[in-house]
């Protein structure tokens, strides 16, 4: 994988840049869809491609090892064959998820054990077994496993948790480098930055980050309880730190105005599955506010769902008619409000990489966040 930076914003540590992997080229800043179990819900490939025109999506390690399996995987040729995506893929190692089953995992110095939500089985993950999955996966980015503690943890257990994610770390660094993956095209390796919201063990644990020479690097353990603000400075904090040459990756993160703020301070890369998720439940994003396209508002409002300016899919449907599948439970209404919602993600980090080219940055992202904060 190789990063070129290819222009900074005036009063801004906003990039623009450009990673090249052996599936294609990615434009950054980058927002990236979430396709946990080898697919984007509810979204087609060609929709991905041509509507949304998503350029990287991401795979899970926890979901996709436990079904179909590596064995299923390696089988097809790894995942791009396997679902027909041949553009880039990243893998997240399933430290989030492993994480989020508190009451179903034991995190020891071997690695996390922990039972599948499916049936109960006991499995493990160590730092050499989740790039073995990786592997076999074939995702063209792959992430370290780290712990992910909560943003409310207190300090004792926040360092407790980085110094493991450190050891887990140079384990899996090491091994990925001792490897080979397995279908003839190259594979990076992310480290991940943790420490909750302590700035000193977020500045040492990018230390330890860079100076591992990664291709990349991603910062993790955000948004997921800490307040907002809390949260930019850490980005701020780390971003001092890691290498300007390489991308950076906010995991998870989050909101159009969360995205337009963590780009404003240097991140290069992001995913969520809010697009998806709050679109499934009726909730639309537009440049000019947030919709709940479950209001009686929008009963007989029979204007586009984007009023102005060009749409951001080419089919366009009416405020009332989308409210009406979503009244009626019609799944066609989950359908369309994830790919708007999608391609309005990507259209907004392409503006965002626009603007930052032609130097206007800080103040069209400024009046971006008024307006896409408000609730229409």
């Amino acid at each position: 994988m190789d990063f070129k930076l290819q222009a900074t914003a005036p009063g801004s540590d906003a990039r623009a840049g450009l990673i090249t992997t052996d599936h294609g080229e990615i434009e950054t800043p980058i927002f990236m869809p979430v396709g946990t179990l080898g697919s984007v819900k509810s979204v087609h490939m060609h929709e991905l491609r041509d509507d949304i025109k998503a350029q990287i999506i991401l795979g899970n390690t926890y979901h996709l090892y436990l079904r179909p399996g590596t064995h299923v995987l390696e089988q097809a040729g790894g995942l791009h064959k396997f679902n027909g995506w041949d553009r880039p893929i990243l893998t997240d190692s399933g430290g989030f998820q492993v994480f989020s089953l508190s009451d179903r995992r034991k995190l020891t110095e071997e690695g996390a054990h922990f039972r599948s939500h499916i049936d109960g089985s006991k499995h493990l993950f160590t730092p050499e077994g989740v790039v073995d999955i990786q592997r076999s996966i074939g995702a063209d980015i792959m992430m370290a496993l780290d712990e992910c503690p909560p943003g409310t943890a207190d300090r004792q257990y926040a360092e407790k948790s980085l110094r493991l994610t450190q050891r887990w770390l140079e384990r899996g660094w090491k091994h990925f480098n001792e490897t080979e993956g397995l279908y003839g095209y190259r594979q990076a390796f992310f480290p991940i930055v943790q420490g909750v919201v302590y700035p000193d063990l977020r500045r040492d644990a990018a230390k330890h980050v860079a100076d591992l020479g990664a291709e990349g690097n991603a910062i993790g353990g955000l948004a997921v309880g800490e307040p907002t603000e809390q949260m930019y400075e850490m980005i701020e904090v780390v971003n001092e730190i890691l290498p300007a040459d390489r991308p950076r990756y906010l995991m998870g993160v989050g909101t159009p105005a969360n995205i337009l703020e963590a780009i404003d301070r240097g991140v290069d890369m992001m995913d969520c599955v809010m697009p998806t998720r709050n679109g499934r439940n009726g909730m639309l994003f537009t440049r000019h506010g947030i919709m709940n396209m479950r209001n009686r508002k929008w009963a007989d409002d029979f204007s586009p769902l984007q009023e102005d300016g060009p749409s951001y899919v080419d089919h366009v449907y009416t405020k009332a008619y989308v409210r009406h599948l979503f009244i009626a439970d019609e799944i066609l209404a989950m359908q369309i409000a994830s790919i708007h919602n999608l391609a309005f993600y990507l259209w907004l980090v392409g503006e965002a990489r626009r603007h930052i080219i032609e130097g206007d940055f800080k103040t069209w992202k400024t009046s971006m966040v008024e307006a896409v904060t408000r609730r229409l």
